[in-house]
């Protein structure tokens, strides 16, 4: 009886033991990353001044080292199904870079083309503000704010705006694709080389500043819709190309160009296990250097740095794999995602944004910039992100209980507004067609409404999706749906919510939003 009373305390201390390590673990992942960052900007230069800007582009290609092999062909490594990797720098350990975006459980077998910090700094005599277009599924805001505390003061940088393209073809920076679910893929020492790479470019675009004219345009004619599968009722396509051409003043050379378009960037799909930004590569090239046609210059290019941005991309905005998309030369149909496929969207995204930049007449020299953007903290309702942080997945932090801090913002140029929103937003908020459908979880009407475009009296309007932070899909709240009976009486579930705060993200990313906007009204 005395040794079954003993092994018990020793069992009980054991546990207890166990229990707190856990408890410390986790309070310690759950730990504000930068306690008492808050941003509360407002800026109103009511003076135009003689626009200056700059640009540069910084590779953050991981090193693809070690490879590996795949013993039953199925694109995912497993050690238990009897794949094997090659040590190829003798260190004893896969070195795996592993790609973000599907499922995880995919180390990249190489690189197909780079993936890039691209920035432009901005400035008209009063404020300066540095724009970056990073290629990663996200990149969570605590990461944001540790670049923003690496900027030199002496750059003058009055606001640093930092927005993912979103690919699925990169490697992790965000942590939920590693080798197994509890395994983080974020390799440290490839963050720390994004992070200073992204660094050294803001400081060369802010270097590199010029008396700068400004070109906006656009292509609102819907010839892009075709390229975009909406595979969420309702069916609410983020048609439109936005633009803004940067022109030396001096030498009317192209300094940089600025593209907005909403389609998720991952026409290669669930197999590819090569490192690639996916269809914002061949948009990027062909703006800068020119569209082919084999060897054929089909279209000449612009020069420059071209810049992409995601939109509203949620929703979900896809080149599904069961939507063909056509050559833009041979009118052959590309349905496997293939990296044809992929060059067949971009060149197509390309002409039309050349073109439309052609029809272009209207030069801006001098401007003033405006900006409003301010942090704000999201209930986080999610179990999964809970549990991810909790184990040290991702890198949330909560300022406070189980709320994460977020941010938005609008920046004004000239004739244009620049939306910030910091995750993938469903375009029915943005441009309308919110629906409270059957079987909906909340017994409601529409919250986000009216649509936020028409809170905005720019004439060009850009949707920067996924921008200083990655918070998932902002949903509407009338559209929520993850329990029977399902929405519009489908005999399945939607696919989402697992990838969001939760359901107030929506009315809250919402009301923030039309607050920003209406204060630089």
């Amino acid at each position: 009886m005395k040794t079954l009373k003993k092994g018990l305390k020793i069992f009980g201390s054991i546990f207890l033991i166990l229990l707190l390590v856990a408890a410390t673990i986790t309070v310690y992942n759950w730990r504000d990353r930068h306690p008492d960052y808050s941003v509360d900007i407002n800026i109103k230069n009511k003076t135009p001044g003689p626009i200056r800007a700059g640009f540069s582009k910084k590779p953050i290609t991981p090193t693809i080292v070690d490879t590996w092999n795949d013993a039953n062909g199925n694109n995912k490594y497993s050690k238990a199904e009897g794949d094997t990797y090659n040590d190829n720098n003798n260190n004893g350990k896969f070195d795996a870079f592993w790609i973000a975006g599907m499922s995880n459980a995919k180390p990249a077998q190489g690189v197909h083309d780079d993936v890039w910090s691209r920035v432009m700094v901005i400035d008209d005599g009063q404020s300066r503000i540095a724009m970056i277009s990073m290629d990663a599924i996200g990149f969570l805001h605590s990461d944001v704010v540790d670049i923003r505390k690496r900027i030199p003061a002496d750059l003058g940088i009055d606001y640093t705006l930092l927005s993912s393209t979103h690919t699925h073809e990169s490697n992790d920076l965000v942590g939920i694709w590693g080798e197994s679910m509890f395994k983080s893929g974020v390799n440290p020492d490839m963050m720390e080389y994004v992070k200073s790479q992204t660094v050294a470019a803001i400081t060369e675009a802010t270097q590199n500043l010029r008396p700068a004219k400004l070109v906006f345009a656009e292509d609102l004619s819907g010839e892009d819709a075709k390229l975009i599968k909406d595979t969420r009722k309702p069916i609410v396509k983020a048609t439109g190309i936005h633009l803004m051409q940067v022109l030396d003043a001096e030498k009317n050379t192209t300094l940089g160009t600025i593209i907005n378009w909403a389609n998720h960037p991952e026409t290669l799909w669930s197999q590819n296990l090569l490192i690639s930004s996916d269809f914002p590569h061949y948009i990027r090239e062909g703006i800068e250097k020119g569209i082919f046609k084999g060897n054929e210059q089909v279209h000449e290019g612009l020069g420059g740095v071209a810049i992409y941005f995601s939109g509203a991309i949620g929703g979900l905005m896809a080149p599904h794999p069961s939507l063909p998309i056509p050559d833009p030369f041979t009118e052959e149909e590309y349905l496997e995602p293939t990296f044809k496929k992929t060059k067949a969207l971009g060149d197509q995204i390309a002409i039309m944004s050349l073109s439309a930049l052609k029809k272009a007449s209207d030069t801006l020299t001098r401007s003033n910039l405006s900006l409003r953007a301010k942090t704000i903290l999201a209930p986080l309702d999610n179990t999964t992100f809970k549990i991810a942080s909790a184990i040290g997945l991702i890198n949330i932090g909560m300022p406070q209980y189980f709320k994460s801090r977020t941010e938005v913002g609008a920046i004004r140029i000239g004739p244009a507004l620049f939306l910030s929103i910091p995750g993938e937003i469903y375009p029915e908020i943005v441009y309308g067609g919110i629906e409270a459908p059957v079987g909906r979880e909340f017994n409601i009407e529409p919250l986000e409404v009216p649509p936020l475009q028409e809170f905005i009296k720019d004439q060009y309007k850009f949707y920067l999706g996924l921008s200083n932070d990655e918070i998932g899909y902002i949903i509407p709240k009338s559209e929520w749906d993850t329990t029977k009976p399902y929405l519009y009486n489908d005999e399945r579930d939607t696919y989402g919510e697992q990838n969001s705060l939760g359901p107030d993200t929506g009315p809250i990313i919402y009301k923030s939003l039309v607050e920003v906007i209406q204060d630089l009204n």
